[in-house]
């Protein structure tokens, strides 16, 4: 290795290296130690100095989304915390507010209570009685239930407002008023 100027510090010497059959050109730099470093290739440099600018970019503009992501996620569990609270409210309210009153012949413009075979299926599954508890509470037989039920018999007049008050109660009340029913006839 051949270098001149070598007391002047920081003089570029090219040298000449050989490698088995190959041979290349390196840039060599004599720092203050006088220890002999390899100056970098200025695309290699470049390129470090693109990917780090490129790096602290990404970041600031991943560290704005993260904020603002967490700003949202935060903001979401406040905002179903205030659905749930509310449902609750809504709930409690639904509860204290009065029952509708059954419909009678007068609220039907023709005077009658409406009546579907279909509907008192659905109404004593509801209730979760059977024919003859339900029988009980309209003033009939469980029979008559079960043929009102499958439409080949439509109940008497005397029995629609019966049937019409069911509609309106909940299973407890009912419950309570087949209780008070099998009470009395003991």
């Amino acid at each position: 290795m051949n270098i001149r100027d070598a007391s002047f510090g920081g003089r570029i010497h090219h040298d000449r290296v050989t490698r088995g059959s190959k041979s290349s050109t390196q840039i060599w730099t004599i720092g203050r130690s006088a220890t002999l470093t390899p100056m970098p290739n200025i695309a290699s440099v470049l390129k470090a100095e693109i990917v780090r600018i490129a790096r602290k970019e990404v970041r600031s503009e991943t560290d704005s989304l993260r904020k603002a992501s967490t700003a949202y996620r935060s903001e979401i569990a406040t905002l179903k915390r205030r659905a749930q609270s509310l449902e609750q409210e809504l709930r409690r309210l639904s509860k204290a507010l009065p029952k509708p009153s059954a419909k009678t012949a007068e609220d039907h413009p023709d005077g009658k209570t409406r009546f579907s075979a279909k509907g008192l299926v659905t109404l004593r599954r509801r209730l979760g009685l059977s024919a003859e508890d339900l029988g009980r509470l309209v003033g009939t037989s469980g029979q008559s239930i079960y043929n009102w039920e499958t439409g080949d018999v439509r109940p008497r007049d005397k029995h629609l407002p019966a049937i019409a008050a069911l509609r309106i109660m909940g299973k407890k009340e009912v419950a309570a008023r087949l209780a008070a029913l099998l009470e009395a006839q003991k």
